[in-house]
């Protein structure tokens, strides 16, 4: 059903002219036929395209897969050439703001179940950034590159973004100076209300639409109770040329010196946003569908779960094993194979090393390294007695366990657990 979102390869002229100065990052091929190809710059584009070849109008899913940037790989920063995106979007024609608030509901739920710390949703629209600009003066055709620059302001200073827009993007230093009035506003309904009064920008047929839709939005939004993690930000641009309402970024967020609050240095976690027009720029007739949706970073979300734990000092677990398969003597390779076999019948997640004869010492090691919380100890005697010999990695006490009941009582031990192995392993 899905075939043509899945695809790694597309045409150029499928990709260009969707993602603003990011175009330079896509990646562009020639296969052995002499066919122009690219890599899959993202996941909603593809989407789109495949909800105009199939005439679907409306549907609600989810995709994980791979997608491809040709940048400068920072990995600490969670930037990758190649790396995992996790999209939701909701298409069809619906009544406004609705789908809008469910992705970030399900954006707020994501980054709270994920215990990341604490985070920050930035808001805005498409609509008001174009009404701002129109009352500041910039051109229609600069409008889609002023975006790209006003996106930067949470990464550089206004007197940089500035003294892009006038230097860089040709915009007079007055419309500079009127845009910066507005983008460094950033707020919740409040703002909003005062927008709405605005003289120049609720004249802005436009901008007035997309204040009214922001502010329907909000009001779900407390419905749903997660106002406290969003912030209408007037600075939020995203510079993907498709975007055509609302728009949408998370960022984390932590203290310094106990009082102000600055993104973690990896960047966005999750974006998306209302893209009404792109799925009629695949369909021969123009049919548009309405769509919505959100994309989040697996990789960065990684990076940062990856930096705290090593902060904290707890080794990452390289492995989901849950029990080693050890002897203590030479010449039983024979009992290990056949009791991790029984394991692996039962359900185990069993291990054991592939040496004939490894000292006792070097598996145990082994479990501390991997962070393999059991070893199921068989030696001459257990054999001879019937049982296992389970021993807890991180205790080091043992318990005999008879042979038949060993796989249940590793599960009686793990199972409960959904994030800390070690609080269940007391014997």
């Amino acid at each position: 059903m899905f075939w043509g979102v899945f695809q790694n390869l597309d045409s150029p002229e499928t990709l260009m002219g969707k993602y603003g100065d990011d175009s330079k990052l896509i990646y562009e091929l020639q296969d052995q036929g002499g066919e122009l190809l690219a890599l899959r710059y993202d996941l909603t584009v593809p989407f789109a395209r495949y909800l105009a070849m199939n005439k679907i109008t409306n549907i609600k899913r989810y995709h994980i897969a791979k997608v491809y940037r040709r940048d400068n790989p920072a990995t600490t920063r969670g930037r990758y050439r190649e790396f995992y995106q996790c999209d939701f979007d909701i298409a069809g024609q619906f009544d406004p703001m609705i789908p809008d608030a469910e992705c970030l509901k399900i954006v707020h739920e994501i980054l709270s179940e994920l215990q990341l710390g604490d985070f920050l949703i930035k808001v805005n629209d498409r609509r008001i950034l174009n009404g701002v600009f129109a009352i500041c003066g910039v051109p229609d055709s600069k409008f889609i590159t002023t975006c790209s620059t006003v996106d930067k302001l949470d990464k550089i200073p206004w007197e940089d973004v500035r003294s892009e827009m006038v230097g860089e993007k040709g915009l007079s230093p007055e419309a500079a100076d009127r845009i910066g009035e507005y983008i460094q506003l950033h707020g919740g309904l409040d703002l909003i209300e005062q927008l709405l009064q605005d003289p120049k920008l609720s004249q802005n047929k436009l901008a007035k639409e997309g204040l009214g839709d922001m502010k329907l939005l909000f009001e779900y939004l407390t419905l749903f109770g997660i106002t406290g993690k969003i912030s209408f930000d007037l600075s939020l641009a995203r510079g993907l040329d498709y975007y055509t309402g609302v728009i949408f970024e998370a960022v984390l967020v932590q203290q310094k010196n106990n009082q102000v609050e600055e993104p973690v240095s990896v960047g966005s976690v999750a974006g998306g946003g209302r893209y009404d027009g792109l799925v009629g720029m695949f369909d021969p007739k123009g049919r548009k569908v309405p769509c919505v949706g959100v994309s989040i970073g697996i990789e960065r979300i990684f990076s940062i779960m990856e930096q705290r734990v090593k902060a904290s000092g707890e080794k990452i677990r390289t492995t989901e094993t849950q029990v080693l398969v050890a002897t203590p003597q030479k010449h039983l390779l024979g009992a290990r194979l056949k009791l991790i076999s029984e394991l692996w019948d039962a359900g185990i997640k069993a291990e054991m090393l592939y040496k004939k004869d490894p000292k006792l010492l070097k598996q145990l090691q082994y479990c501390e390294d991997t962070g393999i919380p059991l070893v199921a100890i068989i030696g001459e005697q257990e054999l001879t007695d019937g049982v296992v010999k389970l021993r807890v990695v991180t205790t080091r006490e043992e318990v005999n366990i008879p042979r038949e009941k060993l796989a249940d009582e590793i599960r009686r031990r793990l199972e409960p657990c959904s994030l800390s192995v070690q609080s269940c392993l007391t014997v």
